[in-house]
This record gives structure tokens, C-alpha cells and sequence, in this order.
């Protein structure tokens, strides 16, 4: 069967690979009906990735149907319309029994460490499977990204009455603020980008948005948003060090500053900065198993629309000529769907 592989950065073949043997035990055996495309799968291409290996079929976003599986298999059955954890974990380490396998010492991500969805069947371990009544496999397929933005609230958990501030308006930016949405909160977004902006204010409904500049107005704006005092949490979902760094001086005195972009750079700042501040810095990374099944109630329940989400698709056969343009800020989109058909 046809795959597509990324063999390097900058430059993605077509390959032909073998069908999956039999599931065993533990086991399901998937066709995969759609892929997402996101700031992970960009940053591979890019080589700016840090956790990526090459050669490597990329696709971790999946809305998958099960096909097969393994005789000791009880979550899921075949027919099942299902959404991915896509986190390989080993359920002996460290920090797995810890219940932290998002970060698990032993992790691989399909689509990054391992061959992900790139491809129209594979085999994983079926407890890694999400299964949904009613969502379309597009549907199922955002399910990973909604669960990025998901823990890096649950990292923050911002109150109600707390002001945050989304730093980056792309795909995991948005998909923070949907979280923030349902739990209430005060939402600013920060961005470069004007058309971004204006997407999270007429469509996200956010409360305010700033056009970064890199003046005082910004900083200023900021102070009569909050009432002077700034935000009680930032998030940072540019993957931009600079972004980073500067961030820290967003946050109010007692707040948090969560970081869920990657860089490969050093982030820096001055000390006195966070530390006047009393200020929490955490790390976001990955999901949890349980995040995958509360996106899909969201969803099921009417709490979160995926409507706006989709702006491009392309087929299998056409991803390779057209994933470079979705690389570029000015093609305007949010998230692109492959259909992978067989």
C-alpha cells in the first residue's frame, strides 16, 4: 500500500509499504479516513522540530475506523469510529505511573518518533483508541489538536474571574482559547497577524486582541485590559523563543506563564522578572487520555464547533505538491484535512 514518508526536511516521496499483519494481543488494526496537519507536522517539515526523527511518515491527527481487532481487545470493536492518542507510552515508566504518560520518559509520538497515519491502514496498541457515536472522521481528527490546547489549560487552571492572554493565534493558540471559553475566563489574544486577530474575535469570540508591535502601546493596552495589574495566566503557543522570553513580563504578580509552543532555541530572562513576581512557569506537552474523551463529549454535546475549524483540504494524492503552501501565514490556514483514501 502507498504511504507518504518525509525523508528529510524539505522533501516528502511517496513509498510503498506493506499492509499490517494481524492484530495481536492488545492490538487494533485501523483505516485511517483523515489526517490533521499541524504546527508539529510544519516544524518536521521545516526541520525545526526537536523531537522529530527522519525518514519518517508523518500524521498524528487521526479520525480512523477499526477494522481489527486483537482477541483480548474490550474498548473498541470493529466498525468503531475513533479518534488517536497518538503517545506511544510504556505503561511501566517513571512518569506513566505517575499518571503522566503525556511525558513519559520511554514516549513515542506516532507521526514523529514512529510511522504515524500517513498511510491507509496501520496497527497500535487499541488503548490508545477514542471512540465516538456520532462524529465524523474529520471531526475525530481535530480531537488531538482541541487536546493540546486542553492540558495547557488544565496546566494554567484559570479561574472564571482571571484574565488570560494567548500569545500566538494559530492552530494551538485557537485551540486553547476554545478551553478558556468553556471555563468562562477573560480571553486576550496577542498576534502579528491582523486576519488571525479578527478570525478570533468574530469567530472565536474572544474579548480583546492585540496586534503586536513590540511597543509600549502594546504593554500599555495590556495594563487597561487588566485593570493594571496584567494577566493572572499566559500561555505562549508561538514556538517562538523570542515570544517566549519576552513573555514572562505579560504576567501579573502571583500569576502563570505556561509554555505549549516547542522551540529548539534558548528562551532567557532576566531573573528578578519572575521571580518579583512569584510567578509559576509550567510546561505543557502532549495530552491526556482522558483529555481525548472529554473533547469528544465536548463536541458531541454542542460545547465546542468544529465548523470553523477546517479551512483547507487536499487529497492524499495531492499533499505533497500542496503541504509547502500551507507552511506560509498568507495561505490562511487554520487546519488542513488530508483524505486518505485507499
Amino acid at each position: 500500500m502507498k504511504a507518504i514518508q518525509l525523508e528529510e526536511p524539505k522533501h516528502f516521496k511517496q513509498i510503498d509499504i506493506p499492509q499490517p499483519e494481524s492484530a495481536g494481543a492488545g492490538e487494533a488494526i485501523v483505516r485511517v479516513h483523515n489526517v490533521g496537519i499541524c504546527g508539529t507536522d510544519i516544524s518536521g517539515y521545516l526541520g525545526k522540530m526537536p523531537f522529530f526523527s527522519y525518514p519518517r511518515i508523518p500524521g498524528h491527527e487521526l479520525g480512523v475506523e477499526v477494522v481489527e481487532v486483537g482477541p483480548d481487545v474490550t474498548n473498541v470493536a470493529v466498525g468503531d469510529r475513533c479518534s488517536v492518542e497518538p503517545y506511544i507510552n510504556n505503561p511501566e515508566s517513571f512518569a506513566s505511573k505517575r499518571g503522566r504518560a503525556n511525558c513519559c520518559e520511554d514516549l513515542e509520538v506516532l507521526g514523529v518518533h514512529k510511522d504515524g497515519g500517513l498511510r491507509p491502514f496501520f496497527k497500535l496498541p487499541a488503548r490508545k483508541l477514542h471512540k465516538a457515536k456520532s462524529l465524523e472522521f474529520e471531526q475525530l481528527a481535530l480531537v488531538e489538536t482541541l487536546a493540546i490546547g486542553c492540558h495547557a489549560v488544565n496546566r494554567g487552571n484559570p479561574t472564571k474571574e482571571d484574565h488570560v492572554m494567548v500569545i500566538g493565534a494559530g492552530p494551538i493558540g485557537l485551540s486553547v482559547i476554545e478551553f478558556l471559553k468553556i471555563r468562562g475566563s477573560h480571553i486576550t489574544v496577542l498576534d502579528m497577524n491582523a486576519g488571525r486577530l479578527d478570525f478570533c474575535k468574530a469567530t472565536m469570540g474572544v474579548d480583546e486582541t492585540i496586534q503586536f508591535t513590540g511597543e509600549e502601546a502594546d504593554f500599555v493596552k495590556m495594563q487597561d485590559i487588566t485593570d493594571g495589574h496584567l494577566f493572572e495566566l499566559v500561555v505562549d503557543a508561538t514556538g517562538n523563543n523570542k515570544s517566549m522570553s519576552n513573555a514572562v513580563n505579560y504576567v501579573a504578580h502571583t500569576g502563570s506563564l505556561v509554555f505549549v509552543g516547542i522551540t529548539t532555541e534558548e528562551v532567557s530572562f532576566r531573573h528578578p522578572i519572575p521571580h518579583r513576581k512569584e510567578m509559576s512557569i509550567l510546561m505543557s506537552r502532549n495530552a491526556h487520555s482522558q483529555d481525548f474523551d472529554d473533547i469528544i463529549e465536548h463536541i458531541e454535546q454542542g460545547r465546542i464547533n468544529t465548523d470553523p475549524w477546517i479551512t483547507h483540504r487536499t487529497a492524499f494524492d495531492d499533499l505533497i505538491g500542496n503541504f509547502e503552501s500551507y507552511t506560509k501565514p498568507e495561505t490562511g490556514v487554520v487546519k488542513a484535512i488530508i483524505e486518505v483514501d485507499e
